[in-house]
């Protein structure tokens, strides 16, 4: 049964690192689908059935039939008579959102708004713990979903934070700059003083973790309060802080090619990629003047790097 060789395949790739918590989800639907056709192997044409209960637009279409790709290609490997879809099948011409590049004002500018938020009784720390938390993300390049998953035990000594077991199951310490341990231990100041008893670095009212929503809608009031990039259909991510952070990293390195393995190495690490790839990626949408980091990292990515 296909429900049984999902659980072997999720089990072996969870054994690798991967949380495949969505994909989990997606090849167990998918095997329950395959099983009310009665059909113990995969088929491109129930792939294809099930994709479109499941998924409305091109580009939800190509995320979703990712999982089962991956999955019939695990058990091609063993059975020849499980087929494997396309993936031009729901291929879209949609990309990567191009990422915002904020200024050194812009940023400022976003720090001073979250320090304007309006107060709380509920919450007297919220202007304190956005400046932190948006300050935070913009100065180290964490992801959202690590920042808010810190907790105090987390702050080393001097200043290096414990990032645990985040994408990919993966740790690694972040050092921090003097002016951010310097602004860390204001608000930790300040935490002690109106956050109540929380393990949290940045506790949510009940004295929990924040939610990933909340962040996400107060960034936008933030911005809109800042008054940055009104004129764009889209608006800027908190996400992009981190583009932003490893961009500004990059432009530092010159274009000597030792120079640009060393940058990238160490960025890769301190951002928490588990492929050198990855950081690359960050280079696509910059200025043109990034042209010539690219251009010597395209010869690291391939492997000409020694």
């Amino acid at each position: 049964m296909l429900s049984e060789d999902a659980d072997r395949y999720i089990t072996l790739r969870r054994t690798l690192g991967y949380k495949l918590v969505k994909a989990e989800r997606h090849l167990r639907a998918f095997a329950r689908f395959a099983a009310g056709r009665d059909e113990a192997h995969i088929r491109t044409a129930s792939a294809l059935a099930w994709l479109a209960t499941v998924a409305r637009t091109p580009g939800a279409r190509e995320r979703r039939l990712t999982d089962p790709i991956l999955f019939a290609r695990f058990l091609h490997a063993e059975d020849p008579r499980h087929e494997i879809p396309r993936a031009d099948f729901a291929r879209s011409r949609q990309t990567r959102p191009i990422p915002y590049i904020y200024t050194a004002d812009e940023i400022a500018r976003v720090l001073d708004a979250a320090g304007r938020l309006r107060r709380q009784k509920p919450n007297p720390l919220r202007r304190q713990l956005y400046v932190m938390l948006f300050g935070l993300i913009a100065a180290t390049g964490l992801r959202v979903s690590e920042a808010i998953a810190l907790k105090l035990d987390d702050i080393g000594p001097d200043g290096v934070l414990h990032i645990r077991e985040t994408k990919f199951r993966k740790s690694r310490l972040v050092p921090l700059h003097p002016t951010v341990i310097e602004a860390l231990g204001r608000y930790l100041e300040a935490r002690r003083q109106r956050a109540g008893e929380s393990d949290w670095l940045f506790p949510s009212v009940r004295h929990g973790a924040l939610c990933p929503t909340t962040v996400n809608y107060t960034f936008r009031c933030v911005l809109r309060r800042a008054g940055i990039a009104p004129e764009r259909s889209q608006q800027p991510r908190i996400h992009d802080l981190r583009h932003t952070f490893a961009t500004r990293v990059l432009e530092q390195c010159g274009v000597e090619r030792g120079a640009v393995a060393r940058h990238f190495v160490a960025l890769s690490t301190y951002l928490g990629h588990v492929d050198i790839r990855n950081t690359y990626w960050y280079l696509q949408a910059t200025p043109e003047m990034m042209a010539d980091i690219a251009s010597a990292a395209e010869m690291l990515v391939g492997g000409s790097v020694s």
